[in-house]
Protein backbone atom coordinates (compact mmCIF):
# COMPACT_ATOMS: atom_id res chain seq x y z
CA UNK A 1 0.00 0.00 0.00
CA UNK A 2 1.52 3.65 -0.69
CA UNK A 3 2.64 5.23 1.82
CA UNK A 4 0.11 8.32 1.42
CA UNK A 5 -2.77 5.85 1.39
CA UNK A 6 -2.01 4.52 5.21
CA UNK A 7 -1.17 8.26 5.51
CA UNK A 8 -4.95 9.14 4.95
CA UNK A 9 -6.38 5.82 6.45
CA UNK A 10 -4.02 6.56 9.83
CA UNK A 11 -5.31 10.15 10.20
CA UNK A 12 -9.04 8.70 9.47
CA UNK A 13 -8.72 6.01 11.89
CA UNK A 14 -7.47 7.97 14.88
CA UNK A 15 -9.88 10.33 14.57
CA UNK A 16 -12.52 7.95 14.86
CA UNK A 17 -10.95 6.56 17.40
CA UNK A 18 -10.85 10.25 19.23
CA UNK A 19 -14.55 10.48 18.16
CA UNK A 20 -15.23 6.99 19.74
CA UNK A 21 -13.44 7.75 23.48
CA UNK A 22 -15.56 10.84 23.68
CA UNK A 23 -18.42 9.09 23.49
CA UNK A 24 -17.49 6.65 25.57
CA UNK A 25 -16.59 9.65 28.22
CA UNK A 26 -19.65 10.96 27.93
CA UNK A 27 -21.92 7.51 28.25
CA UNK A 28 -19.99 7.04 31.33
CA UNK A 29 -20.72 10.03 33.25
CA UNK A 30 -24.46 9.76 32.37
CA UNK A 31 -24.59 6.38 33.86
CA UNK A 32 -24.80 7.62 37.49
CA UNK A 33 -26.17 10.89 36.38
CA UNK A 34 -28.98 9.72 34.51
CA UNK A 35 -30.12 5.89 35.64
CA UNK A 36 -29.36 4.41 32.53
CA UNK A 37 -28.82 1.05 32.74
CA UNK A 38 -26.04 -1.16 31.46
CA UNK A 39 -27.75 -3.03 29.17
CA UNK A 40 -29.07 -0.83 27.04
CA UNK A 41 -25.81 -0.26 26.12
CA UNK A 42 -25.86 -3.36 24.54
CA UNK A 43 -28.76 -3.08 22.39
CA UNK A 44 -28.67 -2.74 18.41
CA UNK A 45 -30.04 0.76 18.18
CA UNK A 46 -27.16 2.21 20.60
CA UNK A 47 -24.73 0.52 18.43
CA UNK A 48 -26.21 1.58 15.26
CA UNK A 49 -26.44 4.94 17.44
CA UNK A 50 -22.94 4.80 17.99
CA UNK A 51 -21.44 4.30 14.79
CA UNK A 52 -23.46 7.33 13.22
CA UNK A 53 -22.20 9.22 16.12
CA UNK A 54 -18.68 8.01 15.23
CA UNK A 55 -19.08 8.44 11.26
CA UNK A 56 -20.64 12.25 11.94
CA UNK A 57 -17.58 13.13 14.28
CA UNK A 58 -15.39 12.39 11.59
CA UNK A 59 -17.12 14.27 8.96
CA UNK A 60 -17.35 16.86 11.18
CA UNK A 61 -13.55 17.18 12.12
CA UNK A 62 -12.99 16.79 8.28
CA UNK A 63 -15.25 20.02 7.63
CA UNK A 64 -13.86 21.88 10.32
CA UNK A 65 -9.87 21.02 8.87
CA UNK A 66 -10.91 21.44 5.75
CA UNK A 67 -12.13 25.57 6.71
CA UNK A 68 -8.88 25.70 8.74
CA UNK A 69 -6.91 24.97 5.69
CA UNK A 70 -9.41 27.77 3.18
CA UNK A 71 -8.66 30.63 6.58
CA UNK A 72 -4.76 29.33 6.00
CA UNK A 73 -4.24 29.99 2.48
CA UNK A 74 -6.16 33.58 3.04
CA UNK A 75 -4.03 34.78 5.50
CA UNK A 76 -0.64 32.95 3.65
CA UNK A 77 -0.08 31.02 6.57
CA UNK A 78 -0.46 28.17 3.98
CA UNK A 79 0.68 28.12 0.51
CA UNK A 80 1.50 25.83 -2.60
CA UNK A 81 5.12 25.45 -3.82
CA UNK A 82 3.87 24.85 -6.97
CA UNK A 83 0.60 25.47 -9.11
CA UNK A 84 -2.40 24.24 -6.94
CA UNK A 85 -3.02 20.67 -8.04
CA UNK A 86 -3.65 17.56 -6.70
CA UNK A 87 -0.18 16.45 -6.13
CA UNK A 88 1.15 19.86 -4.83
CA UNK A 89 3.45 20.63 -2.28
CA UNK A 90 1.77 22.34 0.33
CA UNK A 91 4.36 25.20 2.99
CA UNK A 92 2.62 25.54 6.55
CA UNK A 93 4.13 28.08 8.36
CA UNK A 94 5.09 27.30 11.47
CA UNK A 95 3.28 30.33 13.53
CA UNK A 96 0.10 29.22 11.67
CA UNK A 97 -2.26 29.51 14.73
CA UNK A 98 -4.15 26.25 13.24
CA UNK A 99 -1.54 24.10 12.02
CA UNK A 100 -2.43 21.12 13.76
CA UNK A 101 -6.01 21.35 11.58
CA UNK A 102 -4.73 22.58 8.54
CA UNK A 103 -1.72 19.33 8.77
CA UNK A 104 -5.02 17.47 9.44
CA UNK A 105 -6.86 18.26 6.68
CA UNK A 106 -3.43 17.73 4.73
CA UNK A 107 -2.98 14.32 5.81
CA UNK A 108 -7.24 13.49 5.13
CA UNK A 109 -6.28 14.59 1.17
CA UNK A 110 -2.78 12.98 0.96
CA UNK A 111 -1.37 16.31 0.01
CA UNK A 112 2.41 16.38 0.89
CA UNK A 113 3.60 19.15 2.90
CA UNK A 114 6.46 21.25 4.37
CA UNK A 115 6.91 22.73 7.63
CA UNK A 116 8.54 26.56 7.47
CA UNK A 117 9.95 28.89 9.81
CA UNK A 118 7.69 32.05 9.20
Amino acid sequence: MKPVIVDMLRAHLITASLAAMCIQVILLLSLPLFDVSESSLESLPFRLAAMVSIVCGVALTRQIASMSFSRALQSHHATFRTPASKGAMVSVASNCPLRELVILHLRFSGRSFELVKA
